[in-house]
């Protein structure tokens, strides 16, 4: 499994080894058998919601959207993490493709504005870009939602969004900015099951100017992930759930299985 493990303060935990981690699936605690820095590359795709409820937000986005390339990119040793940003006003549109060059991703950056009369189409956007992970196979695939509580036009149910992003693998993370007030009832459980069952973080930062500081953490998070291997018996039933724990008092394990025939949900424990 990758494995974030965060501390009572949310800074990411190094030093970590076997015994520090408690793995179950379908509550049968399997033994850890080593546990390493995850070095492998990620893909990640930054799903941002530039419909007209974000234009108080855009400089926001712009200013914290860049120090987050740059931590991705100055951790990003041999050039192997590769980087995308969409918009989802009105449709999933791609504001720069798979890159790991600063420039190229400056420039997808300089492209958000806010569309004028405009909803956001998000879970559209989880679905579509879920669906282009699960083809590429990527080893470490990672969507990062930045979404305002404006409407959501997606017509589409949170069973309809959670299947594609299971089955790609991908670990959901979501930021939501502004005062909760989306009633979306399918927007709301896609996006709390989806960010819980993929072992990502869901954060709500009500003023814009709280989210660089927000988006500087979860690059922290990411680039400090650590590889979990535990052993299993050869079974021909796959298991339904996937645990992770940390033993430690007050640090908080979040994590899901590297390579999944069946994905299964990953759950926050302390």
């Amino acid at each position: 499994m990758y494995v974030s493990v965060l501390d009572d303060k949310g800074a990411p935990v190094a030093d970590l080894g076997p015994s520090d981690f408690q793995i179950r699936e379908d509550n049968v605690v399997r033994e850890v058998l080593r546990v390493t820095p995850a070095t492998d590359p990620m893909q990640i795709v930054l799903l941002v919601d530039n419909s007209q409820a974000a234009a108080e937000f855009v400089r926001d986005y712009r200013t914290a959207l860049t120090v987050f390339v740059d931590a991705v990119i100055e951790a990003n040793a041999g050039g192997k993490h590769l980087l995308s940003i969409v918009g989802v006003a009105d449709r999933p549109t791609i504001f720069t493709d798979y890159t790991f060059s600063r420039t190229e991703l400056a420039k997808g950056v300089g492209r958000i504005f806010a569309t004028t009369d405009s909803a956001s189409y998000l879970l559209d956007g989880i679905i579509e870009v879920s669906r282009g992970l699960h083809k590429r196979r990527p080893e470490r695939p990672v969507i990062v939602a930045l979404t305002t509580e404006g409407p959501e036009l997606s017509q589409r149910s949170y069973q309809a969004v959670l299947e594609p992003l299971r089955a790609s693998g991908a670990t959901l993370h979501v930021i939501a900015l502004g005062r909760p007030r989306n009633t979306s009832h399918d927007r709301s459980i896609a996006l709390t099951s989806g960010t819980r069952e993929t072992g990502g973080r869901y954060d709500t930062v009500l003023v814009g100017s709280a989210l660089t500081a927000r988006l500087k953490d979860l690059a922290a998070e990411l680039t400090s992930q650590y590889l979990v291997t535990y052993g299993r018996p050869r079974t021909l039933i796959p298991p339904e759930r996937f645990t992770v724990r940390a033993t430690r008092p007050r640090l908080v394990a979040r994590g899901r299985p590297v390579v999944s025939p069946s994905p299964a949900p990953a759950e926050d424990q302390r």
